[in-house]
C-alpha cells in the first residue's frame, strides 16, 4: 500500500511540475495584428476565454483566422471592449499544456493595443483616389493622305480582286512553284 501511495504522489507531483513548467516557459512569443472578430468565455467545467483574430493579408482575399486564449482577466476585459476593432496582440506560445482548463489553444494573449484605422496606400504608380488622371500621351498624327487608287491597265483585274471566277482554281504564276516551265525546280 505504501508503494502505491508513493507512486500516486510522484505521479501527481510530476504532473504538477510539468503543468507549471509548460505554463511558465514560453516556446515562442510574438505579435499579431488584425480585426478582433470574436471573443467569448466557453467550456463545460473549466471556463476559458477564447478569441478569433481575422488577419487580412490582401484586400479581397479571405482572411486567415488565428485562434487564441486569454488567462489574464484584465486583458479579457479590454478584449471584450475591442471586438470589431483593429488590434495588435502580444502572445506567448506554450506547447504541451496537459489540459484544456488553461485554454483551448497554445497561444496565450497577454497584451492588447488598439490600432487606429490607417488609410490604405495605393501601389507604386497608381494615383490615389480622387487625384486627377495623369495626362495621356499626345495622340498620334493622322496618317498622310493616301494617293487615289490607280486604275489597272486593260486586261488586269481591279486591285483587291483575284480575277478568278467563283469556283475556278487560280492558275499558278510564271516562276511560282507548280508552274509549268521547261526547267526542273532546284532543290536547295
Amino acid at each position: 500500500m505504501r508503494v502505491f501511495l508513493l507512486f500516486v504522489l510522484l505521479l501527481a507531483g510530476g504532473a504538477g511540475l510539468w503543468t507549471w513548467l509548460t505554463l511558465t516557459w514560453a516556446y515562442s512569443d510574438g505579435v499579431r495584428a488584425g480585426v478582433l472578430q470574436k471573443f467569448s468565455r466557453k467550456g463545460w467545467i473549466c471556463k476559458t476565454r477564447e478569441g478569433e483574430l481575422a488577419q487580412y493579408v490582401v484586400a479581397g482575399v479571405s482572411p486567415q483566422i488565428w485562434l487564441f486564449s486569454v488567462r489574464d482577466p484584465a486583458v479579457a476585459v479590454q478584449l471584450d471592449k475591442d471586438v470589431g476593432e483593429r488590434v495588435q496582440l502580444h502572445y506567448t506560445e506554450h506547447r504541451g499544456v496537459p489540459t484544456a482548463c488553461f485554454g483551448e489553444t497554445g497561444y496565450f494573449v497577454d497584451q492588447v493595443t488598439l490600432k487606429e484605422e490607417q488609410p490604405v496606400k495605393p501601389p507604386a504608380g497608381v494615383p490615389p483616389a480622387g487625384a486627377p488622371p495623369a495626362s495621356a500621351p499626345p495622340a498620334a498624327a493622322p496618317p498622310a493622305a493616301m494617293p487615289p487608287a490607280a486604275v489597272p491597265p486593260a486586261g488586269l483585274p481591279p486591285a483587291g480582286s483575284s480575277g478568278v471566277a467563283p469556283g475556278a482554281a487560280p492558275s499558278p504564276q510564271p516562276g511560282a512553284p507548280g508552274a509549268a516551265s521547261g526547267a526542273a525546280p532546284t532543290i536547295p
